[in-house]
């Protein structure tokens, strides 16, 4: 079966980001499947280029023409968003015949060039919804322009329409697509999860202690995106509460469009307690992680971002650390039902702090919690058998007679497909 994914922040283990897609593909291309991602030559979350990666025999990588300057202003990021949509449209089409179309938001527009491309090659198209778009930019106050959000309605409800399955990768996500007008038949849900043989819980991360100065801090980490949604403004709250904890060192790890603004605040509250590290290759991050004492995961605190499921979390998990979760909805529950952290409300600064008192000052409980998160990420959010029921859904959109292939090979091409 050949998979064609649209997909303009696709990660590589050498780029800083998300490598959900990356991980998935890797396990069809291992049971013989070929999977063609078209996407951008820029970074999301640090806007350089990224990296260069031999990808394994089956494995097809194109890249399109996207304008940079995604974190200048919300009218660049869109101008970026855009500028890819269309390039990737005449990409998508260049590959050869495909199986199966998948398109994956947000941001919506490249799902919307998935869904054409479906039509242009008379394939079945999947929709993945991995955040509710354009609910969130609603909820957050980014899209108010009434015009705009009645066209990005539309947008949504014309992916939904299209697409022969939608994929969610949080529970939470199945009631508003069925308010939405979606049958619960047309859902399916494979949640977030980690790649658990790249963690090693008893590693401390010696090296990335030593380079930072970290070698006797209570090290509190945080890893992922600094954007609007993430709410990482309440651990520079909780930072201020604790700048006399000599000893607990706070660690931000990610790039976004508020990275300069947080580091700012920093600055101007004078917090010695805070440590910002620009985004990381996705392959650096277990040791990153291993060398946390506690990690960290937060949202800004609006009703509708609290139906998510973090990846962060699950990196956390498997690297076998507790995690303090000041996220409501379905990705408390994984946590409770672990016993693998300690969960606060959002923005609730003095919870947050005395939560990282609590696991500074109980070294069993920290284990105990680092324990339960892993096991209970191996047995229920494994990489392995999420791409096993990625490729259910997939299998489950073909017609009847899928093409007949030939033999692959690997292949990374130019912007323009050459």
């Amino acid at each position: 079966m050949r998979i064609l994914l649209i997909h303009q922040a696709f990660c590589g283990p050498n780029d800083p980001g998300g490598t959900r897609h990356y991980e998935i593909a890797k396990e069809l291309v291992a049971q013989g499947h070929e999977v063609t991602i078209v996407t951008s030559r820029y970074n999301y979350l640090s806007g350089g280029l990224k990296a260069e990666h031999l990808y394994p025999p089956g494995f097809h990588v194109h890249f399109a023409s996207t304008l940079i300057g995604l974190h200048r202003s919300y009218f660049m990021r869109i101008l970026s968003f855009l500028s890819f949509a269309l390039s990737s449209l005449f990409v998508a089409v260049g590959p050869g015949p495909q199986d199966v179309i998948l398109g994956t938001s947000p941001p919506i527009f490249q799902a919307v060039t998935a869904a054409i491309v479906a039509i242009i090659l008379r394939r079945p198209f999947v929709l993945e919804v991995r955040d509710l778009w354009p609910e969130f930019a609603i909820s957050l106050g980014v899209l108010r322009n009434s015009l705009l959000v009645w066209l990005a309605r539309l947008m949504e409800t014309m992916l939904y329409t299209c697409a022969k399955s939608i994929v969610v990768n949080s529970p939470a996500f199945e009631n508003y697509l069925q308010k939405r007008g979606v049958p619960k038949s047309k859902i399916e849900i494979v949640p977030n999860g980690a790649d658990i043989s790249m963690f090693h819980p008893e590693s401390r991360g010696e090296s990335f202690r030593r380079a930072h100065r970290l070698i006797d801090n209570f090290v509190v980490m945080y890893a992922g995106a600094l954007g609007l949604a993430n709410g990482v403004e309440v651990l520079l709250e909780a930072a201020s509460l604790l700048r006399n904890e000599r000893r607990i060192q706070l660690v931000l790890v990610g790039s976004g469009k508020h990275e300069r603004q947080l580091r700012c605040e920093a600055e101007l509250r004078k917090l010695p307690n805070v440590l910002f590290v620009p985004a990381q290759p996705k392959e650096r991050i277990p040791e990153i992680l291993a060398a946390a004492d506690a990690c960290v995961a937060t949202l800004a605190n609006a009703p509708a971002l609290q139906v998510t499921f973090p990846n962060k979390v699950f990196d956390y998990m498997a690297a076998g650390r507790p995690t303090v979760l000041a996220v409501e909805g379905p990705i408390r529950e994984v946590i409770e039902k672990s016993g693998g952290g300690v969960c606060i409300a959002p923005g609730d600064s003095k919870a947050l702090a005395q939560a990282i008192l609590a696991l500074r000052d109980s070294s069993s409980l920290r284990a105990e919690m680092g324990a339960k998160a892993r096991k209970h990420v191996e047995e229920n959010f494994n990489r392995t058998q999420q791409a096993q029921r990625f490729l259910e859904v997939l299998k489950g959109a073909l017609p009847m007679h899928p093409i007949t292939r030939s033999g692959a090979k690997t292949t990374v091409v130019g912007e323009h497909g050459t």
